[in-house]
């Protein structure tokens, strides 16, 4: 079955699970076909018992779908999608879906999908061959008439992992969560075990204009954030020519997300896929998950279709294979910027030449901050500590309060000796030796 014939099915909202019994969630199942080839299991838990769901032929409109052919006698389901009829009316009432391999995702503050979670990351930027465990069957807790939450549990099998996953979610009309546990157990050696990996898009922005289109950006995401060892961090997101991976260390990690912290329309100029309302996620650790790092994988898209960038968390002490690793983690999906850090954080990073251009070496970034608090225009200077690592020279850099925002802007510029190799950029506003800022870090990718 073709994409456009698989989505020409749509699942009856009147045979929705929980609509009879006017529960505070309802449950509506996506047929398998499309990209969607495999079929989960459904369970529902009533009260500690398990009963599997068997799905009517006539759950389904199958429009055009089957031409002259007979409905299947037992429709096949590759996920579904919960529904909160509380809050909102049809259709605008989704709350999460669980719909291919391991792969979720929420709407924030409204009716907009974008970026995607999954259960887990097997080997993404290598050594190997990249695996896709995927969730064969999921056990879903009916709620109590008053819940405000719900519950559901997954079976999650691969080549080389196999795991036991709960799902708790939290409702919330500007930040819904996702508390997550997991149990997992590898079967097989691993290059690199992922864990809460977040799954999103970057095309174009204005770090890297595209030319051609009437829009001046297209993105699900705009950048990295990293709390950690004490330290805020924004991290550019890029569209390399190749794939092109960052590896960021920590002893603590205190959280991490792809966010789109640019939430103006005008960005964009995009009235249909409405980027500046796509939805940010950040990772918040349950408990200690020890040293190891964050690995930010990103690789060419020539397309919005393309998911090209993931970032997850690896531990420096890996699983072994046959003994359970048992982790938790909270997913808060924003619907504005993601979290703010107590300090100035980055709203733009603007590459290009002003007035006198720039020779083919050189490269300059402008860079805005915003102020955590009202700025102070008085007192010691505000000062910028650039550095550079790779093959680049640091010619120049500015920082001056902003006429409009209240904050600054910084100017960096850059001789590049070597194009063939990436080259890292970090900076941070100080004042009288005091952090004032989140640190910006910006990587050039090969070219």
């Amino acid at each position: 079955m073709g994409y456009d014939a698989w989505r020409d099915i749509e699942y009856r909202p009147e045979q929705a699970l929980w609509r009879a019994q006017r529960l505070p969630f309802e449950v509506q199942l996506f047929h398998v076909g499309g990209g969607h080839p495999n079929p989960v299991r459904l369970f529902e838990v009533v009260e500690g018992d398990e009963r599997a769901l068997s799905v009517p032929p006539r759950a389904f409109d199958y429009g055009r779908a089957l031409g002259d052919g007979a409905l299947p006698a037992m429709p096949e389901v590759s996920g579904f999608r919960v529904h909160h009829p509380r809050r909102r009316p049809l259709p605008h009432n989704e709350l999460i879906v669980f719909l291919g391999a391991s792969y979720f995702r929420m709407p924030a503050g409204g009716r907009f999908f974008g970026m995607s979670a999954r259960g887990i990351a097997v080997d993404t930027a290598g050594p190997g061959t990249e695996e896709f465990p995927l969730f064969e069957a999921f056990w879903l807790v009916r709620p109590a008439p008053d819940a405000s939450t719900l519950t559901l549990y997954a079976l999650l099998n691969g080549p080389r992992i196999t795991g036991a996953y709960r799902f708790i979610v939290r409702p919330d009309d500007r930040v819904p969560v996702v508390d997550v546990r997991a149990r997992l157990f590898l079967r097989a050696p691993v290059g690199t075990l992922g864990i809460a990996p977040l799954t999103s898009m970057f095309l174009s922005g204005e770090n890297q204009p595209q030319g051609g289109g009437f829009r001046p950006e297209v993105h699900d995401s705009d950048g990295v954030l990293t709390f950690g060892d004490g330290e805020w961090s924004w991290r550019p997101l890029v569209n390399p020519a190749a794939p092109f991976t960052r590896r960021i260390r920590f002893e603590r990690l205190g959280g991490f997300g792809l966010l789109q912290r640019d939430r103006s329309f005008a960005s964009y100029e995009d009235t249909e896929a409405r980027y500046e309302r796509r939805p940010g996620v950040w990772v918040e650790p349950v408990g200690d998950w020890g040293a190891g790092r964050v690995e930010l994988m990103q690789f060419g898209a020539a397309q919005e279709f393309v998911d090209n960038a993931v970032a997850y968390w690896v531990a420096d002490a890996a699983p072994r294979v046959g003994v359970p690793l048992d982790i938790a983690w909270r997913l808060h999906w924003h619907a504005d910027g993601g979290p703010n850090p107590p300090l100035a954080r980055v709203v733009q990073t603007r590459r290009g030449h002003g007035a006198t251009g720039l020779p083919p070496d050189e490269t300059q970034f402008v860079v805005d901050f915003v102020a955590a608090a009202p700025a102070a225009r008085s007192g010691a200077r505000i000062q910028a500590v650039v550095e550079v690592l790779g093959p680049a020279q640091l010619l120049d850099t500015h920082v001056f309060p902003h006429p409009v925002r209240d904050g600054w802007r910084m100017t960096v510029r850059i001789r590049r000796s070597d194009r063939s190799a990436a080259v890292e950029l970090s900076a941070v506003l100080k004042q009288g030796g005091r952090v004032m800022s989140e640190s910006w870090r910006h990587a050039l990718p090969p070219e």
